[in-house]
């Protein structure tokens, strides 16, 4: 009975490469935000016409969906 209880204690929801995949994910994440950050004005009188460039309307959202699909794939892969 006993060792039923300390193999179950040793049994995580997920293992060493699910945790790399979860980093590697958040790593991807993080990249999208930033760079969808900035462009702004501080002047209101002003437009600054960065705001509409193809790093904010494509690459950052690319980046943020893919970081997302590696975080799920992360979550539902199972230990071997």
């Amino acid at each position: 009975m006993e060792n039923n209880k300390q193999e179950n204690s040793k049994n995580f929801a997920f293992g060493k490469r699910n945790y790399i995949i979860m980093t590697i994910g958040l790593i991807i994440l993080a990249t999208g935000y930033i760079l969808l950050s900035g462009g702004g004005s501080k002047d209101p009188n002003y437009f600054n016409e960065a705001l509409f460039n193809a790093r904010r309307l494509v690459v950052a959202p690319l980046l943020i969906i893919t970081g997302l699909i590696v975080e799920v794939f992360a979550i539902m892969t199972r230990n071997k």
